[in-house]
């Protein structure tokens, strides 16, 4: 297989397995993707949305009911797993306990008929681009969960694959340690100059780090676009009440106003921001608990809250309250007391309107 590729194509990859009823269930339907050399693509959707079936058939480790993978102008979906010659970082690590790091390491090269000089030769450079010179020698055991990983990163990237897999490979690490990951496995990325496809439940983890999301929901793509967009955009409904628009209400479409349209609801008027067409004058408003402000009482945008609970963080505080359009979460700077009435403002752009039959 050869390391340098221009781009991975994914065309109508499909994954059907059958259940214990004998009835056939879609894990994964007609992904269209193509992957760009030197990009970093996540796969993001929440547990059992098809992300890691997509991976495991990019990997050969499961076989396609549809369509066809291909690298540049070879068809791979047709080859074992070992014949695709991808690097793959797993959320357990799964380095051999009784190998030293550099044995773990270099394990893949010796697989593939590497001569031992230069396998180790090539090992020591991986450990040195993860930043554990120092501990070649020491067993997996004796290292933190932070350093297992880069171990693990470290095995993927020695064979020089053309697209390094990872399937949640911070999910075991504490908040702190996932953070500082974050930022290693992306320098990695740029140094390497490959593909990275990284599969996450974390849409912190996708925004933070990827080029491109593609989110996914019950094994169909739902959007694919970059961070900012699938952030500050999303497709639809679904896409939003991931990425933390916790607040969808129902309200009816006045018309237009500017680039924006009028909504209301039980006497509660917003301008916001319309994300498609409309069939009917029956619309979904999302608010992100982030994007509200105190308003002072009349202010554009704004409506009338009563605080039923409040939860201290800090620099913030997230409100639960009780609204004309519903119970609402917000989360705004300040102190509040169960039981105050407040007013709440959301800028247009923020208010993000979908039509209700698409829910």
């Amino acid at each position: 297989m050869k390391h340098h590729f221009e781009q991975l194509r994914l065309d109508s990859v499909s994954r059907s397995f059958t259940n214990a009823q004998g009835q056939p269930i879609a894990a994964l339907q007609e992904l269209d993707l193509t992957i760009q050399r030197g990009e970093f693509i996540a796969l993001l959707g929440p547990s059992g949305c098809g992300k890691s079936t997509a991976l495991n058939c990019i990997a050969g480790l499961q076989p396609l009911s549809g369509g066809g993978i291909w690298l540049d102008e070879q068809r791979i979906d047709v080859l074992p797993p070992e014949k695709r010659g991808f690097g793959m970082v797993f959320q357990n690590y799964a380095l051999f306990p009784h190998m030293s790091v550099l044995d773990n390491v270099g394990f893949g090269l010796k697989m593939r008929g590497v001569g031992k000089s230069e396998a180790m030769r090539r090992a020591r450079e991986a450990l040195q681009l993860v930043q554990l010179v120092g501990h070649e020698h020491k067993l997996p055991g004796q290292l933190s969960g932070g350093q297992q990983q880069r171990v693990a990163i470290a095995r993927a990237i020695v064979i020089e694959p053309p697209l390094i897999l990872m399937d949640e490979p911070l999910s075991n690490l504490d908040t702190k340690l996932r953070i500082e990951m974050r930022a290693e496995i992306r320098r990695i990325h740029s140094q390497l100059e490959r593909a990275t496809l990284y599969v996450t439940h974390d849409q912190d983890e996708a925004l933070s780090m990827a080029d491109r999301i593609v989110v996914m929901r019950e094994g169909v793509v739902q959007q694919v676009a970059t961070p900012k967009e699938v952030y500050t955009r999303p497709h639809n409904l679904h896409v939003a009440r991931f990425m933390g628009y916790r607040n969808v209400a129902d309200f009816t479409l006045e018309g237009t106003q500017g680039d924006g349209v009028a909504v209301s609801t039980n006497g509660v008027r917003l301008i916001g921001t319309p994300m498609a067409g409309f069939d009917s004058k029956r619309v979904s408003v999302a608010l992100r608990p982030e994007d509200m402000e105190r308003a002072a009482p009349g202010a554009d945008n704004a409506f009338d809250a009563l605080v039923s609970a409040v939860e201290y963080g800090g620099r913030d505080s997230l409100l639960l309250a009780k609204t004309a359009f519903g119970d609402i979460w917000a989360r705004i700077g300040g102190e509040f007391v169960e039981g105050e009435r407040i007013s709440l403002r959301v800028p247009p752009s923020r208010v993000l309107v979908y039509d209700a039959e698409a829910a």
